[in-house]
């Protein structure tokens, strides 16, 4: 099968497309034939390997690769697919399911094929989703939820999301909202309308304004980021307000964070973005791009074509 393998850290001609054995699946695990898979915050930072800005992800490291599998070369971390072979003891799956979920530790999305324990973190893929907005789903929706637990957001909070417009923020804007939160997303003057369409009830331009002298105060603020530290975020924040940044906190990745999520997008509250699609043998271009901190939403890569009726 081809993928995608990390040969040479550093620049993103350091990924190159090769040919590698297909994996076959053991008693307990399910093959799957990856549709779309996805080019993380995370995958940049392992492909880089630099000490400074791994040490600075590493709460969200678990999530996306685990510091003891570094030297994984084949990255991606979530994934939509199809079934397509079971082991003798898997019950949770069929051959012919359509599937989204996360590598976890393991990684090794960024290619045709993937083998994994029918426990590991996967759900069926919502039918009103493509595979490619999909494989966008879990790990930004999973972080997301995550941190919103982690700062007990609450109906009537007010909340500020700063990086409103990225992966973790544009789920954030959307899950805070369900949970009955007055939102004000903080994002450039580029991205407001997109913000403002996941439904922020307010739009802040970091780019025109200094937003430490705005007289709102919040209950919560959660840095999506690592952008804006809790020294300056204090000034905003009410007496016994709330500060949560992605720099700050481990993430737990749950089964029943993916449920809540592929629940949500199931009955439309919330959607995936996607900002650019590029094939696998497009994926340099695709780690180029999102190095430049400017995506919005989700990169996704498309790996092998399926039906979207499945």
């Amino acid at each position: 099968m081809k993928a995608a393998l990390c040969i040479r850290h550093g620049k993103p001609d350091g990924i190159r497309i090769r040919k590698v054995k297909k994996p076959s699946v053991q008693m307990d695990e399910i093959l799957i034939k990856i549709a779309c898979t996805t080019v993380t915050a995370g995958d940049v930072v392992l492909r880089k390997q630099s000490f400074l800005q791994f040490m600075l992800f590493w709460p969200l490291a678990r999530l996306f690769f685990g510091i003891k599998n570094q030297r994984k070369k084949i990255l991606g971390h979530e994934f939509s697919g199809i079934v397509v072979s079971v082991g003798d003891k898997v019950r949770k799956f069929k051959n012919g399911d359509a599937v989204i979920g996360t590598t976890g530790f393991k990684g090794g999305a960024h290619a045709e094929y993937i083998c994994l324990s029918e426990d590991g973190i996967m759900a069926s893929k919502p039918e009103n989703l493509s595979f490619e907005e999909a494989a966008a789903l879990p790990i930004g929706g999973i972080c997301s939820l995550h941190f919103l637990k982690k700062v007990n957001i609450q109906s009537g909070d007010k909340i500020l999301i700063y990086g409103a417009s990225g992966s973790i923020g544009t789920y954030a804007v959307q899950i805070a909202k369900y949970f009955g939160a007055k939102v004000t997303g903080v994002c450039s003057s580029t991205n407001i309308e997109l913000v403002k369409s996941m439904g922020a009830d307010a739009v802040l331009d970091y780019t025109k304004q200094d937003i430490l002298q705005t007289n709102e105060k919040y209950d919560a603020i959660f840095d999506t980021v690592g952008k804006f530290p809790k020294s300056k975020a204090k000034k905003l924040l009410k007496e016994n307000g709330r500060y949560i940044s992605t720099h700050s906190s481990p993430v737990a990745e749950k089964q029943e964070y993916l449920d809540m999520i592929r629940k949500l997008a199931a009955k439309g509250i919330i959607k995936p973005i996607i900002d650019k699609t590029y094939t696998l043998t497009e994926i340099q271009q695709a780690h180029a791009y999102v190095d430049t901190r400017r995506k919005k939403g989700n990169v996704v890569i498309a790996v092998n074509e399926i039906n979207n009726k499945n």
